[in-house]
């Protein structure tokens, strides 16, 4: 019988987050260059909301014309954190399958999903690119 593999041994820990009263061009630096996609925005420690770079670049695109300098200025000037985060937002327990998970996804409107405890704590965050990366490694059964 096959292992079963939960979304605790895929899920990232203590992934980046915002919290929800950051000005949105800290947001915009962050992830002009890192290597993720996806900020769990945060109020104390209870996930409220997510932002992703497409939802900064959104904002961005309705200022364009500014140099980057001027760019972050006008997003803190014009948008919040509120203004780009999605709410809806998709959770997961850590004991939950990774079937569970790419279920959850497979609608393909979200790329992640923020894993948390009992009380609706961040754990940690999974990513479709975290469920792809695990079937590679897994591969398929071959048939007989």
């Amino acid at each position: 019988m096959a292992e079963v593999t939960t979304v605790a041994q895929l899920v990232t820990t203590d992934p980046v987050t915002v919290q929800r009263d950051q000005p949105v061009s800290e947001v915009y630096h962050m992830l002009k260059y890192a290597p993720f996609h996806h900020v769990p925005v945060m109020e104390h420690d209870h996930p409220v909301g997510m932002i992703s770079s497409v939802d900064v670049l959104r904002l961005a695109y309705d200022i364009d014309g500014f140099d980057e300098r001027d760019m972050a200025e006008m997003l803190d000037y014009h948008f919040t954190i509120d203004d780009a985060m999605s709410t809806d937002l998709r959770t997961v327990q850590a004991t939950a399958t990774i079937t569970d998970a790419a279920e959850l996804l497979s609608d393909g409107m979200a790329h992640s999903l923020l894993v948390v405890d009992d009380e609706g704590r961040l754990e940690g965050i999974i990513t479709t690119t975290d469920l792809i990366r695990h079937l590679a490694r897994v591969g398929s059964p071959q048939p007989t």
